[in-house]
């Protein structure tokens, strides 16, 4: 990312509310986003979520709970939350909060879709238990 376009929006006030766990952005354009922390989550921009070329997607299960521990500003143009799950390499610039905002209630729909079609779960308890790994080859 060179940087943003000269007509991105840029937010004027950011504000976490950690009960809600909802992240409120106000923007130069007038519009004001409450962005629940799960849907940051699975919509993150990182290549864990979003693979890396279109279809390779990476379904975000079990994040209802997840909670924002932290946020770092990233120059002047995007913010990197720490989430409370350990993700924390996604940048969300000006222009994609701004347009996670607008296309929020199709986004989610489709998540929610998704999450029908391939029987996932927002909920961490439904998740199944992760696989055995194969170990580093050392034994104890």
């Amino acid at each position: 990312m060179a940087g943003l376009a000269p007509d991105t929006p840029l937010p004027t006030a950011i504000t976490l509310h950690r009960k809600s766990r909802v992240l409120e952005i106000a923007f130069d354009d007038g519009r004001n986003f409450r962005l629940p922390f799960e849907f940051l989550r699975v919509y993150s921009p990182s290549a864990e979520v979003r693979g890396h070329g279109p279809g390779q997607e990476v379904l975000q299960q079990g994040k209802r709970e997840v909670d924002i521990l932290a946020i770092e500003a990233v120059g002047n143009y995007a913010i990197k939350p720490q989430f409370s799950d350990g993700h924390d390499s996604g940048l969300y610039s000006w222009d994609l909060l701004h347009d996670l905002g607008m296309r929020q209630d199709a986004l989610w729909q489709a998540y929610l879709d998704r999450l029908q079609r391939e029987g996932g779960t927002r909920d961490p308890a439904q998740l199944p238990p992760p696989a055995p790994s194969a170990g580093c080859g050392r034994h104890h």
